[in-house]
């Protein structure tokens, strides 16, 4: 037998497992890790186009949850007073079914991305334990904050401080 048949099959092998990789290997995301591309995990809805140098607050979220609720107006606000500065939020629904998700995103005016995650293969790899749980990551695409839960006033406070520090900092 030639050795290129065996070897084909082990690169055609190990390219697959390069494109599964990020997915793979991601076991909970943490202050200082790299947020992973979000579009590799298929998520449901239009992603902005390039997030490359925008701060990103990215918030995981589910129509049942009450504080989820509280949360959306305040990143609203956020999307009013920063989104002109390099301010990008994608809001990730878990919800299992569309139609909740929606009639959730229906009762308020929200100008800012929604996506849902329904095979919860972000949430999984990001070992989200509950709800609402935010990432802020900077403009290199490294997580610098994370929040789990929402207090109205102290949260938003952490919001806007946490924010406007990451907008100061150059682009890479």
């Amino acid at each position: 037998m030639f050795p290129h048949k065996r070897i084909i099959p082990r690169v055609m092998l190990a390219a697959v497992l390069l494109l599964l990789l990020p997915a793979i290997c991601i076991a909970e995301l943490k202050e200082g890790d790299k947020l992973p591309e979000l579009a590799s995990f298929h998520l449901e809805g239009k992603l902005p186009e390039d997030l490359k140098g925008q701060v990103i607050l990215v918030d995981f979220w589910a129509s049942w949850c009450g504080p989820c609720k509280a949360s959306f107006p305040v990143m609203q606000e956020l999307t009013k007073k920063y989104g002109g500065q390099g301010l990008t939020i994608v809001a990730v629904s878990v919800d299992e079914k569309r139609e909740n998700m929606q009639r959730f995103v229906d009762d308020g005016k929200v100008t800012f991305t929604i996506v849902r995650d329904p095979e919860h293969k972000l949430v999984a790899a990001a070992d989200i334990k509950s709800m609402p749980t935010s990432f802020i990551v900077d403009r290199s695409g490294k997580i610098r904050f994370i929040h789990a839960g929402f207090d109205r006033e102290k949260t938003a406070r952490e919001y806007g401080k946490e924010i406007e520090q990451l907008l100061k900092e150059p682009k890479p």
